[in-house]
């Protein structure tokens, strides 16, 4: 018999789940199965595991055709499990590395109906909070069963569903199941404990319990919180079936539950105020139905105080008590934030004082008609934004598209773009008043975002190297990021533009926000799907490549970790490789021209390219791609021709920079570890062989098929029409 059934639910995690399964796929353990539930999530959650399941065959995916809720989902996973346990683990968390065989471990010695956990609280900022385990068991557990009669502090320990692995045929005995609703764990976890006679603690840490940012039900608003009183009603009438064999645990149950209710109301993101006192006067009804008559162990302290205002239904005082508590902290951390007069400088630069003409500009009305395009920190018309520009000029022409661009690349826009110059009073009060922002960046930290304004993030590749918050795992090559300042950037969003399902799933955990995805095919895409073979022709003519000339691209990405490194290339060895026929040129990645300037250098059939105004102008002339980790393959892979993935330094890149996946492992066609490598694959032919075909096909299928020639007239028609259409 399999020892440990897997059950994760998941809904509305799609950028999360990878990791959760790969945590437990990836364990030096194989006596497992994992029963992934959809709970007909509306994201790309049912593909993530029928993806699991088609390459691992201790994956099952579940699709169920309606969403259920949590606890359902789980209930459908339980009936299908058949492992001696199972282990309830969320699709937002992920298990630590390594922690498997010591529970296996645990399970095979002491034969527990429920082996509790340790875990540690994961917060988006990549700091972890150790649990209570320290505190509820000051001596190590040890290896010993116990009744929680014997040892009720257990209580004590975060009542989930994740942090404890159940004997499931104690489960079917018992006949316990998820009940619906939110705070499902409440009437699951705590008539485990009740029920089981041998209970066991394992002092690891083996969850990794995820603090999310955005999304979570501890930080979402709303009457369903009132949800928690019927979860604790179901406990209190499973006590009562039980009868004596239970009634000593009353009072420690009771309670957890005065502060379970205290900790959901005590929650600021939780329950609005005008439903606190609605909130709190039920707190009161359940307490006196509840209450044992024999007393409970009440807290000392202020928590004590609390606990008797709520048995005397003292709303108005606790909310004062509230209130001051508050009132007391905000005043401490204004006072560590305060500075001197003395610091302030009288002398306004030239910035400050565009800036105060900026927050002037902004208390003038919106301009309903203006919308504002940048790229690349303003260094001209390109990219995703550019496309939209275009689209929107002619499906929405009542909307005036201008453009900020730095001094130094004003002569690089096409004739007739309005533009403003980066840093003018022109560029503030633009960036005040428009409706529309649309960036393939982030615009300044100063921005603000006015009521009735609509951000757009284009971004500008599909990502293979991990971006955003997921940077703090890679110190490295993160730089000295301000994480912080970037989700207040990242909070302006309205809209995130993706090109494939991956992109979402990735920019959902690296940028959490509320902002809505359209996942539409990427824009700047569109004129690789609709360019002719006139217009192929023309853009040869213009870079000096003849009709049967064979063009190689190398395109490597930037190193943020080792900005001076330089992939190993000899452009001549390349050459004669491919023959007289070859033409190779070479573009850097635009961090390395950020000043703008110009380093076109012809070498006879090696060109630098670096500084050519379009990027799909390069890809629709050449015949072959080389690169490493950019996201150029994925663009240049929507016209069906040959990719190199040339990638020398893949370990080190992977482990200081981070990446999302192993492309030499998944590629677009033919892999190169080394120079030497790269020149055999174009000697052999291997380049255009039928194993590149069929990589180059998968690829496409999984990260291309958006890409149809519409992205962007998808895009203008929703944001600048409001017709998702």
């Amino acid at each position: 018999m399999t020892l440990i059934s897997f059950v994760v639910p998941a809904y509305r995690v799609q950028g999360y789940l990878r990791e959760c399964l790969d945590s437990i796929l990836g364990q030096p353990f194989d006596d497992l199965e994992v029963i992934g539930v959809d709970d007909a999530s509306p994201d790309a959650v049912g593909d993530i595991l029928d993806e699991y399941a088609a390459r691992d065959p201790r994956v099952r995916a579940l699709r169920l055709p309606r969403n259920v809720g949590l606890g359902p989902a789980r209930n459908a996973g339980l009936d299908r499990a058949v492992g001696e346990y199972v282990w309830f683990v969320d699709g937002d968390d992920w298990l630590a590395p390594d922690c498997l065989p010591e529970v296996a471990g645990r399970l095979r010695a002491a034969r527990p109906d429920v082996l509790v956990v340790d875990h540690v609280r994961a917060h988006w900022n990549d700091t972890a909070t150790r649990s209570a385990m320290a505190e509820v068991f000051p001596e190590p557990p040890g290896e010993a069963t116990f009744r929680l009669r014997d040892r009720p502090e257990t209580m004590h320990l975060l009542h989930t569903a994740w942090n404890r692995v159940v004997r499931r045929e104690f489960l079917v005995d018992l006949g316990l199941r998820f009940a619906p609703g939110w705070y499902e764990d409440v009437s699951f976890t705590y008539p485990v404990l009740l029920a089981a006679e041998r209970i066991a603690v394992l002092d690891r840490v083996c969850v990794n319990y995820r603090q999310r940012r955005a999304g979570a039900i501890t930080r979402t608003r709303g009457d369903r919180h009132f949800e928690v009183f019927a979860q604790w009603h179901r406990v209190f009438a499973l006590m009562d079936r039980w009868g004596p064999a239970v009634a000593e645990l009353r009072p420690a149950v009771f309670e957890r539950m005065v502060w379970h209710h205290l900790t959901v109301l005590g929650n600021g993101e939780r329950i609005a105020p005008a439903l606190r006192p609605a909130f709190f006067a039920q707190m009161t009804a359940d307490h006196r139905r509840f209450r044992p008559a024999e007393g409970y162990p009440a807290p000392d302290g202020l928590e004590g105080l609390k606990h008797r205002l709520v048995a005397a239904g003292r709303w108005r005082t606790f909310s004062a008590l509230r209130a001051a508590n508050q009132a007391r902290a905000t005043a401490r951390g204004t006072a560590r934030r305060a500075l001197p007069v003395a610091r302030r400088t009288a002398r306004l630069t030239r910035d400050a004082v565009l800036r105060e003409y900026y927050r002037a500009e902004l208390r003038r009305p919106i301009d309903p008609t203006l919308a504002v395009y940048a790229a690349y920190w303003y260094r001209g018309y390109a990219c995703n934004p550019a496309a939209i520009h275009a689209a929107a000029r002619r499906l929405a022409p009542q909307v005036r598209g201008v453009w900020i661009v730095r001094r130094d690349r004003v002569d690089t826009l096409p004739p007739g773009t309005e533009f403003v110059v980066a840093g003018t009073p022109g560029y503030y009060r633009t960036l005040a008043r428009a409706r529309w922002l649309v960036n393939n960046v982030n615009f300044p930290d100063f921005v603000r975002k006015r009521p009735g304004s609509v951000h757009v993030q284009t971004h500008h590749g599909t990502p293979v190297k991990v971006m955003g918050l997921d940077q703090q795992r890679f110190p490295l090559g993160a730089g000295g990021m301000d994480f912080a300042g970037l989700l207040r950037r990242v909070d302006r969003w309205d809209y995130s533009i993706t090109s494939n399902s991956f992109s979402t799933q990735m920019w959902d955990r690296a940028y959490p926000a509320s902002y809505t995805t359209l996942e539409v095919g990427y824009p700047r895409n569109d004129r690789l799907v609709t360019a002719t073979a006139e217009e192929v022709r023309e853009i040869r003519d213009r870079l000096g490549i003849g009709p049967d000339e064979r063009v190689v691209l190398y395109a490597p990405t930037h190193r943020e970790h080792l900005p001076r490194y330089r992939p190993p290339f000899d452009p001549e060895r390349l050459l004669d490789v491919l023959g007289p026929a070859g033409r190779l040129l070479i573009r850097s990645h635009y961090f390395n021209d950020r000043a703008g300037r110009a380093r076109r250098r012809s070498g006879g059939r090696a060109v630098d390219v670096s500084d050519h105004g379009s990027v799909e102008d390069l890809y629709l002339a050449a015949d072959v791609l080389v690169t490493d980790y950019s996201s150029a393959m994925f663009d240049y892979a929507v016209l069906d021709r040959p990719i190199v993935v040339y990638a020398p330094d893949r370990d080190a890149y992977a482990l200081a920079r981070g990446v999302y996946f192993d492309v030499t492992a998944e590629p677009p066609g033919a892999v190169a570890l080394t120079f030497a490598e790269l020149l055999e694959l174009f000697r052999s032919g291997a380049v255009t062989g039928a194993e590149a075909q069929r990589a180059r096909q998968r690829f496409r299928d999984r990260f291309c098929t958006l890409d149809d020639g519409h992205a962007a007239e998808r895009v203008a028609r929703r944001v600048f029409l409001d017709n998702p259409a």
